[in-house]
């Protein structure tokens, strides 16, 4: 009796044991089909991907690559202006180093390739304001293309004139100076190097805010235009006062025999102020063995330029000064002074060489004067300077 119901039983297992075997058959082909068609998409995917971030890479090598060759194709504006153009702000962002670097700059082909109108930069060498800024208002007047302005004053000061004066934005990059120093000649170096970064600039003369102009402009810029020299006082002066100062120290680069002394207040030629702005020999032996009572702005310029280059040179100043009354400064002129016969006294009487001939016109500015003498300056100007 028992026997039916173990095989009941046992055959009641038979058929969930094949169900079992059946589903566990079926189970595997359907997680393949699941598996396989999981790694078809991940491969695509991961094909779509890869392509897309090539493409990608490739676009981002493609613009480099395009912008890398651009200039050498595509017109960017670049022009003979760009390296012509004088610098529309001249209070840039170089160092001294950084500056008579880039004044260095010398074409080596002598003919332009454009009209260059030669002019004459005129370096003020101040403390702050320009008193006589009007009379030279009057004197710049309608000669714009044939001038350049720079002001070298305290770092500290900020000048205030209008947009209708030629003194408005001529302020350059300046530094401390100590009367008798090095700082004066850094200073006036720096002067020329800023002016030698307009390449129209030909002659560049250098003034205080105590001079005045003798002469209209154009008579001005006809005698200096003209010259076959540049205007540097340099002569060998034997007393305590020229040869005197002389620093055995400066050997061999300077012996006593070219120790020259001559006036601050000069004018060169564009040869020349590069000669002065690439200066490397000379200027650290001045620095170190040229100090007071040795005034390095009355030996440097005058003494390095003889040796260099004495045939270019006048040997003598543009600038008239009155030492008539001695001491270490020059005589200075207010309100009371200024009369007609005053500046008779400067035209008559005068002797000197220009171009190898006698010539009555030996000075073109004067110093120095003071702020009160402006206004009879003006009432005389059109009368005594023609201007």
């Amino acid at each position: 009796m028992m026997q039916p119901r173990v095989v009941a039983m046992e055959e009641g297992k038979e058929p969930i044991s094949a169900n079992k075997t059946n589903l566990f058959r079926a189970l595997p082909s359907r997680l393949l089909v699941f598996c396989l068609l999981f790694l078809g998409v991940g491969v695509g995917l991961s094909i779509i991907s890869m392509y897309s971030v090539r493409f990608s890479m490739v676009q981002q090598l493609a613009t480099k690559a395009t912008s890398a060759v651009q200039p050498l194709f595509q017109d960017d504006g670049t022009t003979i202006d760009n390296f012509i153009r004088p610098p529309s702000n001249l209070m840039h962002n170089m160092n001294d180093t950084e500056l008579l670097w880039r004044a260095s700059f010398v074409p080596q082909i002598k003919d332009y390739p454009f009209k260059r109108v030669p002019k004459i930069a005129f370096m003020f060498l101040t403390k702050g304001p320009l008193p006589l800024a009007p009379l030279w208002d009057r004197f710049f007047k309608g000669h714009e293309e044939l001038y350049s302005i720079y002001v070298h004053a305290l770092p500290s000061y900020t000048a205030g004139y209008p947009p209708s004066s030629p003194f408005y934005g001529r302020q350059i990059p300046s530094q401390m100076v100590e009367w008798g120093r090095m700082s004066m000649c850094e200073a006036e170096r720096r002067l020329l190097a800023n002016a030698l970064l307009d390449i129209s600039n030909e002659w560049f003369i250098l003034l205080s805010e105590s001079c005045i102009p003798l002469h209209n402009f154009s008579i001005i810029y006809r005698y200096i235009s003209r010259s076959r020299h540049s205007f540097m006082g340099s002569f060998d002066e034997p007393g305590p006062y020229g040869r005197g100062r002389y620093n055995p120290h400066m050997q061999p680069e300077v012996t006593l025999s070219q120790w020259r002394k001559g006036s601050q207040w000069f004018e060169v030629n564009r040869k020349l102020a590069i000669d002065i702005v690439v200066d490397t020999t000379y200027y650290p032996k001045f620095k170190k063995f040229c100090r007071p009572a040795c005034y390095v702005d009355e030996h440097y310029f005058p003494t390095m330029l003889t040796i260099q280059s004495p045939h270019l040179l006048a040997n003598r100043t543009l600038t008239w000064t009155d030492w008539s009354r001695g001491g270490a400064h020059p005589a200075t002129f207010g309100k009371a002074d200024i009369t007609e016969g005053f500046f008779k006294k400067i035209f008559e009487g005068q002797v000197c060489l220009y171009n190898g001939q006698p010539s009555t016109v030996c000075y073109l500015f004067a110093r120095k004067f003071a702020p009160s003498a402006l206004d009879p300056l003006l009432g005389l100007a059109s009368k005594v300077f023609r201007y």
